[in-house]
């Protein structure tokens, strides 16, 4: 196993493989680099340098006790970029990834990043308040903290059925798909999988997105159940200096598993372009 150990001790995975320009991939809540495998092999197949780590507590890296938090998990990430010697970089992010993503970019990326793309992203900010009245209750966050802390394998076992979108009339649902989310989830530690639901969903990545002036290529399902497109790309790419929107009807905030031709075409051109 490839791993680099952070400043406090936590071992964080990656998968490194290819040569050529490099794409670091950033995973969303609660799975692991395995969830880019249709993006590993589409791009290594594309003459690209590939990079998928596993977020602290997810996937093979640490069960750390804490650091489950934006600042932490952008940090690692500048931790292992800088032990790889990434320049000229792409990073994409899906979900949680995606916040990860623009938050490394814009505090740790100067000099290193080409370009970001924010698949289904939790940007720029999901939870409702008093200045984002339109956002997500706190109550959902609380209700997904209370399925993962105690009844953890039937919570992920269901919430498989939104994230793909296999609720809606005419899905063709895949068994396959969904297991491999259950297994990537279960794989990771499930205190650093409650902890991560307020990263996720109360991090503000407002400054992120305004300060970064490389291109940013924002990915969104018009039908994500799970991060609703006008609180979240809708909003991003009006924030963005340097931003391309491309929004999809019908697709689910799984996207990059159950649309993947789609999503490694459009990938493929703004990398190319």
């Amino acid at each position: 196993m490839s791993t680099i150990k952070v400043k406090d001790g936590t071992e964080i995975y990656y998968k490194d493989w290819g040569t050529g320009q490099p794409l670091v991939f950033h995973h969303g809540w609660p799975l692991s680099g395995d969830d880019w495998d249709a993006q590993l092999m589409f791009f290594l197949q594309h003459g690209y340098r590939v990079i998928a780590h596993d977020r602290r507590g997810h996937g093979r890296s640490t069960q750390s006790s804490g650091g489950h938090d934006m600042d932490t998990y952008a940090a690692d990430v500048a931790e292992l970029t800088h032990a790889l010697d990434l320049k000229d970089a792409i990073h994409i992010g899906h979900s949680t990834g995606g916040g990860e993503a623009i938050h490394y970019a814009a505090k740790h990326g100067k000099g290193r990043v080409a370009k970001v793309v924010l698949i289904s992203a939790v940007t720029p900010i999901m939870v409702q308040s008093a200045t984002n009245p339109d956002g997500v209750p706190i109550s959902v966050f609380d209700e997904i903290r209370e399925g993962t802390a105690f009844n953890r394998a039937q919570y992920y076992e269901d919430f498989t059925i939104p994230f793909y979108g296999y609720n809606r009339d005419g899905a063709k649902i895949s068994v396959g798909i969904r297991k491999n989310w259950w297994r990537q989830g279960m794989m990771g530690g499930v205190k650093a999988h409650v902890e991560g639901i307020k990263a996720f969903s109360e991090f503000d990545f407002t400054e992120d997105l305004k300060s970064v002036d490389i291109p940013v290529l924002v990915l969104h399902g018009e039908d994500d159940q799970i991060v609703p497109f006008p609180i979240s790309g809708a909003k991003s790419i009006k924030l963005l200096k340097n931003g391309k929107l491309i929004s999809y009807p019908g697709f689910p905030h799984g996207m990059p598993a159950t649309e993947a031709a789609t999503i490694n075409k459009d990938l493929l051109a703004f990398i190319k372009s």
